[in-house]
């Protein structure tokens, strides 16, 4: 069994510092005449960067350490785990995994609403503090199996269920397709799609107006993603030297893909905190790691691969912005799906956002594999 190291974040002095005179010589600029109205505005980004000039980064620092997080070799590579065991014994075993561009601190205050669970929030590698890969893709089935060899070979669990967003939810159904004894379940918010090919495959009318609706969006909210992938180094280059346009990247996607109540990006605060925004903002800021955590896009692991239906028991909860998700679909994957609804609320980062209500989604689950 890998060795498990307590890892506890102190930013240097010298690192805050030097963010914040890089923060007071920025050059912010206007906004565009054509400015798309979900995108960065340029009111919200002086805001924030005033914010985050003088914010009390120690004592976010504190709140970060109140979850217990550790350090763990798997094959070669660090990985960072935040780990809350339950008091109760034989507590059922709940992974969380993030995708781009959260990190595992967006999904830390669910944690403390399951005081009868034993949470395991990662961090991927290339994200936050753990390692990226050092030699080989980035694939889904080789995060699948980190992840899985975190619970069961490191932190030694028989059964647990899991649940992924964004990048993560393809290597949510991957593990549980393929651990189906020692996974007990599985959670989606962000249910399989399938491959292209078997779209197009689809002569189910629901099915293919939900793709055709997807498709319809995915050139001007799709743009981020074809830069990663084809660009990655130059835009990295760009954000990792300065801390606005790195907070403009991430802040923008925050509030695009969350289930807001406005139109103004600004709106995101109301389900999403400004401390909460520059947490993440700090987070990549301080560990240099805008650039490996856009690996998933070129190196696989955003791109979608066949795989056999999942046969353990599954709850699917759809989120808003995927809320003509057809059930069809979802029962065709998920062999047997126990809980299948449309959520009311609930965006992107789901357990971020909605984390009353997806705590509760988790417990009556768990409560039903018992039964």
């Amino acid at each position: 069994m890998s060795e498990i190291r307590p890892f506890r974040l102190h930013v240097p002095d010298e690192v805050l510092d030097d963010l914040r005179a890089r923060l007071r010589r920025t050059r912010l600029l206007e906004d565009s005449p054509r400015r798309m109205p979900s995108g960065m505005s340029a009111r919200w980004l002086r805001e924030l960067v005033e914010t985050w000039t003088d914010w009390d980064w120690r004592a976010r620092e504190e709140w970060l350490a109140g979850f217990p997080q550790f350090l763990t070799e798997i094959d070669g590579t660090d990985i960072h785990f935040a780990h809350l065991r339950s008091e109760q014994p034989d507590a059922p075993v709940l992974l969380i995994m993030h995708g781009w561009p959260h990190t595992f601190a967006l999904q830390l205050d669910i944690t403390t609403l399951l005081p009868d669970f034993d949470v395991v929030v990662a961090s991927l590698p290339g994200f936050a503090f753990s390692e990226p890969y050092a030699d080989g893709p980035m694939s889904e089935r080789r995060l699948a199996e980190t992840m899985h060899r975190l619970m069961t070979d490191v932190l030694g669990y028989e059964t647990y269920i899991t649940y992924g967003e964004d990048v993560t939810a393809n290597v949510s159904d991957l593990i549980a397709g393929a651990h189906p004894g020692q996974v007990a379940g599985i959670v989606a918010t962000h249910a399989h799609f399938g491959t292209p090919a078997e779209r197009e495959a689809s002569d189910d009318p629901e099915v293919r107006a939900f793709f055709a609706r997807l498709d319809a969006e995915h050139g001007p909210n799709g743009s981020y993603g074809h830069v990663q992938w084809a660009r990655p180094d130059t835009l990295a280059a760009a954000l990792n030297d300065s801390p606005a346009g790195l907070l403009a990247w991430i802040a923008e996607k925050l509030a695009e893909w969350s289930d807001t109540p406005g139109d103004e990006p600004a709106s995101v605060e109301a389900v999403i905190s400004r401390d909460r925004i520059l947490t993440e903002a700090m987070i990549y800021w301080v560990t240099q790691s805008i650039a490996t955590s856009f690996r998933p896009y070129y190196e696989g692991a955003d791109t979608p691969e066949a795989m056999p239906p999942v046969d353990i028991p599954a709850a699917v909860h759809v989120q808003r912005h995927e809320h003509d998700f057809p059930e069809a679909l979802a029962r065709k994957f998920y062999t047997d799906l126990r809980v299948f609804e449309r959520l009311d609320r609930g965006g992107h980062f789901t357990v971020a956002e909605a984390p009353e209500a997806m705590a509760e989604r988790f417990r009556a689950f768990a409560t039903g594999l018992r039964d």
